[in-house]
């Protein structure tokens, strides 16, 4: 964690607002993933936070990706073809999947020279991938509760459990190669039934697939949803662990390879925002601070990942309960309106941590404010 006299430093040195990456937590974030889930390949999602010297840091570290667009795909493919290979093959399975399991033919057409690794869950995806990526490796999607997750994927995307084996085989009958199953239990998945029954879907699917005399399904991707600490009601991410290598070891021989889609996981807690107080006020009684990020730039997570960001100050005082509002002319930039902070002046700090996913990777330049800068520490 960067202590509170190094984000002062850096701030006043870069200015505000000032989005901070700590390597060394990434990197330990990494380190946790594989020492608590030693079967599964980690497949970082890019879509949690693009950065490129991220994505040099994780594939360093052992990391794979999962991206969802080909603007995702080329910043992996970009930031790691100079580095040392893992292993020297014609094909990328092994560091990339393309794990949107909805496509534009253009897409497809960027993808098929890579031979890619691709999910689908419908038959229309087959279709498209028969004309324009004839080349990819198919993992189908897979319907599965997402109960209590803060953000929720199963009415957008995965087959019917019921559907799966129909898919494979209609997927084989247009000439591709059906890798596997994959499965998403949704963002922050703090309800960890939901990968238990999730598990347990998939390995009825692999049990049926066999009995209708489909060979070939080697490969499991359990998907994201590893919840981030960012308070002490999330459950430790070593329960979650036990859990799901018990029933991986129960459900799955050794030659079905395990990765996974943590994206949140990784980054959350490796990031800190720094933001200058540029307004105060009392309003009917309470006190608002105006600062110089909000909704529209690295707090953008709390709409679009339903996350709430707690901000601190860098001097203790008698505290009160305040709102603190965004630079920009609308309204609904408010930050928050029950923060806990002593009456600062204008031009002070505060800070937030825990802002590494779904922040800036979703921050706009709306109403002309920048996006905040961001500074690396520890590469």
């Amino acid at each position: 964690m960067v202590s509170e006299k190094t984000l002062l430093r850096l701030a006043r040195r870069h200015g505000t607002p000032l989005f901070v990456i700590d390597h060394d937590e990434v990197r330990k974030n990494f380190r946790t993933f594989r020492k608590h889930l030693p079967r599964v390949q980690p497949y970082y999602a890019v879509k949690a936070n693009p950065d490129p010297a991220l994505v040099r840091t994780l594939y360093r570290a052992g990391a794979s990706f999962d991206v969802a667009s080909f603007a995702e795909f080329v910043i992996v493919h970009k930031n790691i073809e100079h580095l040392p290979p893992k292993k020297r093959q014609d094909y990328i399975w092994d560091r990339i999947i393309y794990a949107n399991p909805i496509k534009a033919e253009e897409t497809l057409s960027q993808l098929d020279p890579y031979k890619p690794l691709v999910t689908y869950d419908n038959p229309e995806e087959i279709r498209k991938m028969t004309r324009f990526a004839p080349h990819a490796g198919l993992v189908l999607r897979v319907r599965v509760p997402n109960t209590g997750s803060m953000v929720e994927l199963s009415s957008k995307f995965g087959c019917a459990p019921g559907e799966a084996v129909d898919l494979i085989q209609q997927a084989s009958r247009a000439g591709f190669t059906v890798e596997g199953l994959s499965f998403h239990v949704g963002s922050q998945a703090t309800n960890f039934d939901n990968y238990l029954q999730a598990l347990s879907i998939c390995a009825d699917i692999f049990q049926e697939a066999r009995l209708r005399g489909i060979g070939g399904l080697s490969l499991l991707d359990i998907g994201g949803g590893f919840p981030a600490p960012y308070d002490d009601k999330v459950r430790p991410f070593e329960e979650l662990a036990a859990l799901l290598n018990r029933e991986i070891d129960r459900l799955f021989g050794k030659e079905i390879e395990i990765l996974a889609e943590p994206g949140r996981f990784m980054v959350a807690t490796a990031c800190t925002l720094v933001a200058r107080i540029i307004g105060k006020a009392r309003r009917d009684r309470k006190l608002c601070y105006y600062i110089d990020d909000g909704i529209y730039g690295t707090f953008s997570g709390i709409l679009f990942d339903h996350c709430q960001y707690h901000l601190e100050s860098f001097r203790d005082g008698p505290r009160e309960i305040c709102s603190v509002f965004g630079p920009t002319c609308d309204a609904l930039d408010t930050v928050s309106t029950a923060e806990n902070l002593p009456d600062l002046k204008l031009g002070e700090y505060l800070y937030s941590k825990n802002v590494g996913a779904y922040t800036t990777a979703s921050a706009t330049d709306f109403n002309g404010f920048p996006k905040a800068r961001i500074v690396h520490v520890n590469q």
